[in-house]
């Protein structure tokens, strides 16, 4: 069996020139296999610890030489004496070494970047795709992207309170077509952005980030642009939005387009959007402990679109079991990071399935060129990614491998397309 021979880290830049981890991890072979670890921007409460070192002389107290000397100095010793294989005892090693609830003592981006590389090692000491590794031969569903293409809230310096406006390429008939249409898409929303005087400079994810009248005059804007490229909103083109109401919770009010509103307030706006525009997944639309208003918009909109918790469940299993109880969302964002290993990662998607809640697999804002997610994506069937806009080189790297791993897979490929639309909405 192939045995881990060393455990090196080192610091690197993500996509908005901060620091983060890199891990390499070297097995007795001679295989080397490497892993990165993204940051985000909008974070929940809840989320697993992200360790920084808090020196304000070094990146403005954002380095994370703790997390660094963690992996090098504590977590190294413990796992040279196991084999890449053994992924589950790895990670449950350092979670016990670890020892709390948040990963606050080593650090979920240490925790994470040596669970992936030891995932990854172990795929090449296989010689398998790492889908196939992850997922073994029932890998063979090709995810529908959601790609962010106009950003607000916390991704850019304008007056956008939704976060993220989204594309959904559903009606296509394989990913290389989706990613071709949503380019076309992109661009063509640029140029609409141009024609009318508005910003086309972008936002940490890669989507433009005007500053518009309204929320609802960005749903005119994509409406305009899927025309304007040829494509059909509603049967070839969907929407979707991310928005990240934590942010804009204040006071136990939610302070919207310069108003202070309820919760019931605010799903009343969500019902006049789903009415008016083809959107079929509203992500974090309240906030992250407002357990009662999610239960309502579940009740009031469960039935006709995808209600995703991201803040509300931060990739743990816990919260997800209380949404599942009281009937909170459909849905649930997949980020690794929140919890900070794979193994718990697997756990989590696992519980979802098994309770028929839709999973979407997501990057962060602050993203490396690394494209672990797009594996996980396929390996487990999730269906769903994001990954931010068709530009910028860290988000771009993610849909390209998608379209190799389609090519790999052949006849055998199957893009989710339609079917993340059939699993959940009984009612439009």
């Amino acid at each position: 069996m192939s045995m881990i021979e060393s455990v090196f880290a080192r610091q690197i830049l993500d996509s908005r020139g901060n620091p983060t981890v890199e891990v390499d991890i070297v097995l007795d072979d001679g295989i080397i296999a490497r892993a990165s670890v993204p940051s985000g921007a909008s974070t929940g409460k809840h989320e697993a610890i992200e360790l920084r070192d808090d020196d304000p002389e070094k990146f403005h107290g954002k380095s994370v030489m703790k997390a660094i000397h963690n992996i090098i100095d504590t977590i190294a010793p413990q796992i040279c004496s196991y084999s890449v294989y053994d992924q589950v005892l790895i990670d449950r090693a350092m979670i016990d070494i670890d020892a709390s609830t948040n990963k606050s003592n080593l650090g979920a981006n240490a925790t994470l970047g040596v669970s992936i590389a030891v995932a990854k090692a172990a795929a090449l000491s296989l010689d398998l795709p790492l889908y196939s590794y992850l997922g073994g031969i029932n890998a063979r569903y090709i995810p529908v992207p959601q790609l962010n293409v106009i950003n607000g809230g916390a991704h850019a310096d304008n007056n956008l309170d939704i976060q993220e406006f989204m594309l959904v390429p559903a009606g296509m008939t394989t990913f290389t077509e989706a990613i071709r249409s949503a380019s076309e898409i992109y661009h063509s929303l640029k140029a609409i952005l141009k024609k009318n005087k508005l910003s086309t400079s972008i936002g940490d994810e890669g989507g433009f980030a005007p500053d518009l009248k309204s929320n609802q005059e960005a749903f005119d804007l994509l409406i305009s642009a899927v025309s304007d490229a040829g494509y059909r909103a509603g049967e070839d083109i969907f929407l979707a939005i991310d928005s990240a109401a934590s942010e804009f919770f204040k006071s136990n009010k939610y302070v919207f387009e310069g108003k202070k509103i309820t919760s019931h307030d605010l799903i009343s706006i969500y019902e006049e959007w789903v009415e008016k525009y083809p959107i079929i997944s509203i992500e974090d639309g309240l906030a992250e402990d407002d357990w009662n208003g999610w239960k309502t918009l579940t009740e009031r909109l469960g039935d006709r679109v995808q209600l995703v918790g991201d803040d509300l469940f931060v990739t743990n299993g816990e919260r997800l079991r209380r949404g599942i109880d009281e009937g909170c969302a459909n849905a649930i964002l997949i980020k690794p990071n929140q919890i900070g290993t794979l193994t718990e990662t697997l756990e989590v998607v696992e519980v979802a399935k098994e309770n028929n809640y839709a999973t979407v697999i997501s990057h962060r804002s602050g993203e490396t060129t690394d494209t672990f997610i797009t594996d996980i994506a396929v390996g487990l069937n999730l269906m769903q990614i994001k990954t931010g806009a068709p530009a910028r080189g860290e988000r771009v790297c993610k849909y390209n491998n998608l379209i190799r791993i389609e090519e790999e897979l052949g006849d055998t490929a199957i893009y989710a397309g339609k079917k993340i639309i059939e699993m959940w909405v009984k009612e439009r």
